[in-house]
């Protein structure tokens, strides 16, 4: 194991792609431990052999439909209408547009990249800073795996076997705790004066156009959770009725959809289905050779350690995920590390979701701290500033975000409540 652990780090730091580091990796773990090298293929094989994960290239189609519709213009627009009259409206626009678009994206690095390219460069005008700008962007992101639906929660599922509705379901709260972390950061800052008012203007008629336009665009995270979990069809069939939806949308709603963009969509799905399923197949070997060595009695050993004692398990494991995170995606990451912890967590008695939701809030929190947060990256390329500019005006929100990490720790409930309701 200690092997495959120095194999591993060392083809990260030198720039391998996680997926071809995790099966090398594996495969020196195999000769270390002198099993045979024919179970490499099965095992592979193992790793995406199941239903659940059907559904990812569904909601990646979804949302890669409705982002080439228009729709990303139009919840901005939606949102800077409901905030025009706040003191610092357009930093609050940008809270909501997240919240609304991490129903369609699925992904921090996809809100990222969207919002960022419109708030980053128009609230500089307004009399924002850039850097303020980018970090109310990069925070906001945060929102993108949490509210559903979520292609981390299909991972997840997939290989601890809860339910991905209830993933779903259980990711509402959440996330927008997390929006009114942000909220509250914004809030303080405008207290002291330092934001502007927004400067957006209504057209003639445009308001109800965009009412009737967030609605439309809204209910489709509503239809997929609600449907699933009254039984209308499975989880995989709820994400071929958002693609369904999209293209209904995009084509005779928004009329921006054409027969080429959405060629463009199912290549870029390829893309992203083929790279989620490699790191899985992947995975699975290293999780197989891991066992195998003997891990899962070293987990359960420290689950032993924490004595019963439930929240200072979570809070260890918060702040262990969140140094990962910056180093390792959270897919890859919740394939590896999700497995082997799994019996620790059923030792100690938490619960599923609530451990998913740690999990999933602190492996992507990583994408907004140095050195290597992805999602940092992505926004300071948009911005043409540096992580450290970036850093310095962002660990306020990163703050508020870490607390909402804790009190989803201390309340189960903020996890649990929402799936047990829709349930009853």
């Amino acid at each position: 194991m200690i092997a495959l652990g120095i194999a591993f780090a060392l083809f990260l730091v030198i720039g391998v792609p996680v997926a071809f580091a995790i099966g090398m990796a594996s495969v020196i773990g195999i000769w270390a431990l002198d099993l045979r090298f024919v179970a490499v293929p099965t095992r592979m094989f193992t790793g995406i052999d199941s239903f659940v994960l059907l559904a990812a290239p569904f909601y990646i189609l979804a949302g890669e439909v409705m982002g080439r519709s228009g729709i990303t213009e139009r919840l901005i627009r939606f949102s800077m209408m409901l905030t025009r009259n706040v003191p610092g409206g357009t930093a609050y626009a940008c809270v909501v547009s997240a919240v609304m678009f991490s129903g369609i994206s699925g992904t921090a690095v996809g809100d990222a990249a969207a919002l960022g390219q419109i708030f980053i460069k128009e609230m500089p005008k307004e009399g924002y800073r850039k850097e303020y700008a980018a970090s109310v962007v990069v925070a906001s992101s945060m929102m993108g795996p949490i509210i559903p639906p979520s292609v981390i929660m299909i991972v997840f599922s997939a290989v601890t076997q809860v339910s991905v509705i209830d993933l779903f379901a259980a990711g509402v709260v959440p996330g927008l705790m997390l929006a009114a972390a942000i909220s509250v950061v914004i809030f303080l800052h405008g207290l002291r004066g330092d934001l502007p008012k927004s400067t957006f203007k209504l057209e003639k008629g445009e308001g109800r156009r965009l009412v009737v336009e967030g609605i439309l665009i809204l209910t489709l995270p509503v239809v997929i959770i609600r449907g699933a979990s009254s039984g209308i069809f499975t989880t995989t069939e709820a994400g071929g009725v958002a693609c369904l939806y999209a293209l209904l949308l995009g084509f005779f709603v928004f009329r921006q959809l054409t027969p080429r963009a959405v060629w463009e969509c199912l290549v870029v799905t390829a893309q992203i289905t083929a790279a989620i399923y490699l790191v899985l197949a992947a995975s699975e070997l290293m999780s197989w050779v891991l066992t195998r060595g003997g891990i899962t009695d070293y987990v359960h050993d420290f689950g032993k350690l924490f004595g019963g004692n439930k929240l200072l398990f979570l809070l260890a494991l918060a702040l262990a995920l969140t140094i990962i995170g910056t180093f390792l995606e959270p897919g890859p990451a919740v394939i590896l590390f999700v497995p082997l912890l799994m019996p620790a967590v059923k030792l100690l008695g938490i619960d599923p979701l609530q451990f998913a939701m740690v999990v999933i809030l602190t492996l992507t929190l990583g994408l907004i701290t140095p050195p290597v947060g992805v999602c940092m990256f992505v926004v300071c390329r948009i911005a043409n500033i540096s992580i450290w500019q970036l850093f310095a005006t962002t660990w306020p929100f990163f703050v508020a975000e870490t607390i909402v990490v804790v009190l989803l720790c201390l309340v189960p409930e903020f996890s649990t409540w929402l799936p047990r309701l829709l349930k009853s």
